[in-house]
């Protein structure tokens, strides 16, 4: 798994390193660290350092100190490095070493932009962005934001230090402008908000430098699935295994509208690796199109709950909010009143978030229920339950997640996955080739299946289980969107359904 730390954790872990930290070892392996990446690009883009034109936007604080003393090491080996103050509280050791090494300190005229400083920036092989650090909160000042637009439009290569100037660390909010780097080098452990977008689209490449606070560092506020974990939701049958060992999927979606939804649904829930995949008939000819495109697939007309093989349900897609809305939230009722894990999607969302009723019986049912909402879905959820409208995506999550007492699959780029008990996961596999109409519902049809797969095999105990188990899932999703999308090829909801095959078997693999 790969972890992020919170700026509060990060900060208690320097404090227990306090004689490294107080004897500036901590930001000398920072800047070594930063200054190796940086040689790195130079070599890769230019063949050699010597000669390169380095110019460092410098804030005040350690953040600025690092970048001065890296800016140092690259002054050594022959590159030409400028550093711009912003403010005139630059880090006076890293001022003084940067000097020490032939380079250069200029101070920012906040007044107006002449043409040498804007050169600095449009004629720089590469930018460091050491203005504001771990500690930056809201909009960045003026002056930091005129460097910052630079900086964005000079075409140099950007790398920034420890995180993107105005991304908040443990948000990934963006209150006004930030950094868009190419690369960002930071120290000790990733930060939230390096992961959560709309910070993660700032941050460029990630390399993380090892400082020695490891050691320290508590539980992480944020976690990301590597394959290693995914294919843990995966495993190839065992020779004893039949199909009610490996879970079974009930697909309540579709309708006259959108039947497509029901076989994006269905199709997805076959390639999740489960024993066997049930369609709820009612009544409207969809089961028809699901039997004749999958035969392998069994469809009733019962009430959910009488299915009692079904290791998860998945409901909601295809669902619309006309004359039959009643029909829909009877089928949204009645799946939520089974004993077995369900993921609500689409429809089945607006219902919930249209019925006090139904939002009672989702509280208080106690097997597992996954959403999976996007923007606009979360934000109708969030009206009905009150909550303010000004929350950012993490807080968002985190708040439906509580109130609603369910896991909540926050869907976009770096998609939020987030248990009641304060567990957050992020993705970090989709891409925006997943922003295809009916993505979502192949998205809801593998969650099903990878919990029917788990529930099936006993893995599945608490809502953090469940949360872990729908990551994984939309790994795979990612993954299928990758495959779908390779040579350039243009995406659909099916292409992505269709390579949902071979993302599992990647990962096997």
């Amino acid at each position: 798994m790969i972890a992020a730390f919170d700026v509060a954790t990060i900060q208690a872990a320097e404090q227990a390193h306090g004689a490294e930290l107080d004897s500036g070892v901590l930001m000398d392996r920072a800047a070594t660290g930063l200054a190796r990446a940086v040689i790195g690009l130079l070599q890769e883009s230019r063949g050699q350092v010597r000669g390169a034109r380095i110019t460092i936007a410098v804030g005040g604080g350690n953040n600025g100190g690092d970048a001065l003393f890296a800016g140092a090491k690259l002054a050594q080996r022959g590159a030409s490095v400028t550093a711009v103050c912003i403010g005139a509280s630059a880090h006076d050791a890293g001022v003084a070493a940067l000097r020490r090494a032939n380079g250069r300190v200029l101070q920012w005229h906040e007044t107006e932009i002449d043409l040498a400083q804007q050169d600095l920036f449009f004629d720089a092989d590469i930018i460091v962005d050491g203005i504001v650090g771990l500690g930056g909160v809201g909009a960045l000042r003026p002056a930091a934001a005129a460097v910052v637009e630079l900086m964005n439009a000079s075409g140099a290569l950007v790398v920034a230090v420890d995180l993107p100037s105005g991304v908040a660390a443990d948000t990934g909010e963006v209150a006004d402008i930030a950094v868009a780097a190419d690369v960002t080098v930071t120290f000790g452990c990733l930060k939230p908000g390096l992961l959560i977008a709309p910070g993660s689209g700032f941050a460029g490449g990630v390399h993380v430098v090892d400082i020695g606070i490891n050691d320290a560092l508590g539980d992480p506020a944020l976690i990301a699935l590597e394959a290693l974990d995914v294919v843990a939701y995966v495993p190839e049958p065992d020779v004893d295994d039949y199909k009610y060992r490996r879970g079974v999927v009930g697909v309540a979606a579709g309708g006259r509208r959108y039947p497509g939804a029901a076989l994006l649904a269905v199709g997805a829930a076959r390639m999740g690796d489960v024993g066997m995949v049930r369609y709820l008939d009612r009544g409207d000819d969809v089961a028809h199109q699901v039997l004749a495109a999958f035969p392998d697939v069994v469809a009733s007309g019962d009430d959910p709950s009488s299915s009692t093989r079904v290791t998860a349900w998945a409901c909601g897609p295809g669902f619309v909010a006309d004359d039959s809305v009643s029909q829909d939230e009877i089928a949204v009722e009645a799946v939520l009143r089974t004993s077995a894990p369900v993921v609500l999607d689409a429809g089945a969302l607006m219902a919930v978030a249209g019925s006090p009723i139904l939002r009672e019986v989702l509280r208080e049912r106690s097997a597992i229920t996954v959403i999976t909402p996007h923007s606009g879905e979360a934000a109708a959820l969030a009206a009905a339950l009150l909550l303010p409208a000004v929350l950012g995506r993490l807080e968002l999550v985190q708040a439906l997640a509580q109130r609603l007492n369910v896991v909540v699959v926050l869907k976009g780029s770096a998609t939020l996955i987030a248990a009641p008990s304060g567990l957050v996961l992020v993705d970090t596999m989709g891409g925006a080739e997943l922003s295809t109409a009916g993505s979502g519902d192949v998205l809801t049809g593998l969650v099903a299946a990878i919990l029917a797969g788990a529930n099936a095999r006993g893995e599945i105990d608490d809502h953090d289980d469940a949360a872990v188990a729908v990551t994984a899932a939309v790994w795979l999703h990612g993954q299928a969107g990758q495959l779908a999308a390779a040579a350039g090829r243009p995406v659909t909801a099916v292409d992505v359904r269709d390579h949902l095959a071979g993302a599992v078997a990647l990962v096997r693999r």
